[in-house]
């Protein structure tokens, strides 16, 4: 699965973009230096009903933000992504790849 893929999944499960969860996470602090992954999963878990791996990607994206490595970027893999930049702003207003 690739990293939008995880994006997209956690907006179908919990109704909410990737961008309103990260606003909710920095109303909350958990953008703040020494928040801890774990913190962030829980509240996740608790709130939206999301497990680890989906969890642990918007942990990504709210403490290192939307950029990813480049690794899988054009590879033809099951975990490629079509650009480096994640969209953040939901499935429905996402630019055609």
């Amino acid at each position: 699965m690739s990293f939008q893929a995880y994006l997209d999944a956690i907006e179908k499960k919990t109704g909410r973009t990737p961008r309103q969860l990260l606003d909710e996470a920095i109303e909350r602090g958990y953008k703040e230096p020494g928040v801890k992954a774990g913190v962030i999963v829980q509240w996740l878990a608790d709130g939206y009903g999301l497990g680890r791996g989906h969890a642990m990607a918007m942990v990504h994206v709210i403490q290192k933000g939307p950029e990813i490595s480049t690794k899988h970027v054009g590879s033809d893999g099951v975990h490629r992504d079509a650009t480096d930049t994640l969209w953040l702003d939901g499935a429905a207003t996402k630019p055609a790849g």
